[in-house]
């Protein structure tokens, strides 16, 4: 597509609609893996407006929503410590624990800190050095360089107080559990952040090893548009592969120079995802050369047994299986002022997403 076209004209994207439903014949469940795909589908009306041969789902793409209440409870326990000051972004502090929430222990006096990167995490290591700082790293391959960099510079600096509880996860392997849970996905529409750091490559083995076309899409409505499109066209066609709708921004090798950062100061490891259990080989740890800052390892606390909150089905939400408004708990118990789930917390869950959009989705 090219950069110089307005990817929110209405007549654009009224055309590619139009196409879209004059090639579809084959019914479809394609699912987004990306919180900002799923909130620009809902925003600008997108899933009402594709023809009944396609049913868009939501997948494990919000980095919140799928950061398990494991990791919340721990995150938790450190703010507990009276020598510990917890740096994180804004979005986790809301999200509900077992029995607490960051936000709940800030308002009880726990040091707890918003911030917009790891390296102001280090930054306030150095102006307190008899504190114990922990920056909370959570998210998919985007974030993932800066929690790198800001490990690096902690080491550099020898700043010995700063520590980091890693909760970052690998989007290919949650794509292929899901597939080999049974749960039912023709394509996926795959996250374009994510991809201008890892490249498209990395979603070759879905499509061989599976039959899944996937496309990775940018985040205006005619980007997503143009991308279901491609996909349909794969599916018509039986003939599924890697796509890149959105190459103004995505090349298939990514970034070489944030990907080297992530391979230096992380290793591979099996990790819990909300909603899927322990997925092998989905999350990051950090590497030996690296583990003193590692807070999990340095900075023990007793973690409480975990409890999943009663009614909540951001799991299944999460896999695809339910929409937002299958939930008993949905704009009743559960809303974004008192979110009972992740999925409601975050600007990029599907429940937050629906909540704020779903019922006023009238179109482009």
């Amino acid at each position: 597509m090219n950069p110089s076209i307005d990817f929110k004209n209405r007549e654009h994207c009224r055309a590619l609609i139009s196409q879209i439903k004059k090639e579809s014949t084959k019914q479809a469940v394609i699912m987004e893996v990306c919180g900002g795909h799923t909130m620009a589908l809902y925003r600008n009306g997108i899933t009402a407006l594709l023809p009944e041969t396609i049913r868009m789902v939501s997948g494990p793409g919000c980095p919140v929503c799928v950061s398990d209440i494991r990791y919340i409870d721990h995150a938790i326990a450190l703010a507990k410590r009276p020598d510990v000051i917890i740096a994180t972004y804004g979005d986790l502090i809301r999200v509900p624990g077992s029995t607490s929430s960051l936000e709940k222990e800030k308002a009880s006096g726990a040091a707890i800190i918003i911030v917009w990167s790891g390296l102001e995490a280090v930054d306030i290591a150095v102006r307190n050095p008899d504190k114990k700082v922990v920056f909370l790293g959570i998210g998919f391959e985007t974030t993932i360089p800066g929690t790198a960099i800001a490990v690096m510079e902690a080491r550099k600096k020898k700043v010995e107080n700063f520590f980091a509880l890693c909760s970052h996860k690998i989007m290919p392997p949650a794509m292929t559990a899901l597939i080999d849970e049974g749960v039912r996905i023709d394509a996926y529409l795959c996250p374009g952040h994510v991809s201008t750091v890892t490249g498209s490559a990395i979603y070759e083995p879905i499509v061989s090893n599976y039959g899944k076309p996937c496309v990775v899409a940018g985040f205006e409505p005619a980007d997503i548009l143009q991308s279901i499109l491609m996909i349909v066209r794969q599916i018509e066609a039986g003939q599924p592969a890697v796509e890149i709708q959105y190459t103004r921004v995505v090349h298939r090798e990514g970034n070489p120079k944030a990907q080297s950062l992530i391979n230096e100061v992380f290793t591979p490891a099996d990790d819990w995802w909300r909603g899927l259990g322990v997925i092998p080989g989905s999350g990051l740890r950090l590497s030996d050369d690296y583990k003193k800052y590692d807070a999990a390892v340095m900075v023990p606390v007793t973690v409480e047994p975990t409890r999943e909150a009663k009614g909540c089905i951001c799991g299944s939400i999460l896999k695809g299986l339910k929409y937002p408004a299958d939930c008993p708990l949905f704009a009743k118990a559960c809303t974004p002022d008192s979110p009972v789930g992740a999925c409601m917390v975050s600007s990029e869950g599907a429940c937050a997403a629906f909540y704020q959009y779903g019922e006023y989705a009238s179109g482009v």
